[in-house]
């Protein structure tokens, strides 16, 4: 009776050490947090550059590529041949959208980037005469002076900055003066194009053209 007895607590004893022990792994499961995972941001990669493909212009002729899309003012690159004269023109290309251009959004008598974002670009493969000025071959930052009744055109030896915030007069190579035209058709974006010997800025209702011819 005495080893039964005997037996029986010692059963009772290792049932009961068991239940604790798998009561103390469920709580011990349940209490664990799992670790957060650590949010990352990663910029977004800008997409490369569009490389344009050669081009072989005729003379009064030209190629617009975006080299840069996917933003407000895309990035465009204006190739053609005015007056046997090879250009360049790299620009942001701003839209309209229902603002006042000239004198409001564009004001008057101040230097303007003529574009947005970067200050627009002007390259010439040949020595040129740009509205009777004489323009060495070369890549240059061009800006303008908008007025009502006349623009002048800016060709500086700084072509690699923001906008105008950096542009210097003493870095000026050539100035001329060039009369503005009301067109009958609204470009919605400002364009560079060629038309025979001229390179011709149009925005809006505006035309400015500058005559261009090589040597």
């Amino acid at each position: 009776m005495r080893n039964l007895l005997l037996g029986f607590l010692l059963t009772s004893i290792l049932f009961g050490f068991g239940c604790t022990a798998n009561q103390s792994t469920s709580d011990t499961a349940s209490e664990e947090v799992e670790t957060p995972t650590e949010e990352t941001t990663t910029e977004k990669q800008e997409e490369p550059m569009a490389t344009p493909a050669p081009v072989d212009l005729a003379n009064g002729s030209y190629q617009t590529t975006v080299l840069k899309d996917g933003i407000a003012s895309p990035l465009k690159e204006m190739k053609g041949k005015a007056g046997n004269a090879d250009i360049t023109i790299t620009y942001g290309s701003p839209s309209v959208k229902g603002r006042e251009l000239w004198g409001g959004l564009v004001p008057f008598g101040k230097v303007w980037r003529t574009g947005a974002n970067e200050a627009t670009s002007f390259e010439t493969q040949q020595d040129v005469q740009v509205g009777g000025g004489s323009l060495p071959a070369g890549k240059y930052g061009f800006f303008t002076i908008p007025e009502s009744d006349k623009w002048t055109i800016i060709f500086n030896k700084n072509y690699q900055q923001w906008g105008s915030g950096s542009y210097s007069e003493a870095d000026d190579v050539l100035r001329v003066e060039v009369k503005p035209k009301e067109i009958g058709t609204t470009s919605e974006t400002m364009e560079f194009i060629v038309e025979g010997d001229e390179v011709i800025l149009q925005w809006g209702n505006l035309a400015v053209p500058m005559n261009i011819s090589a040597g």
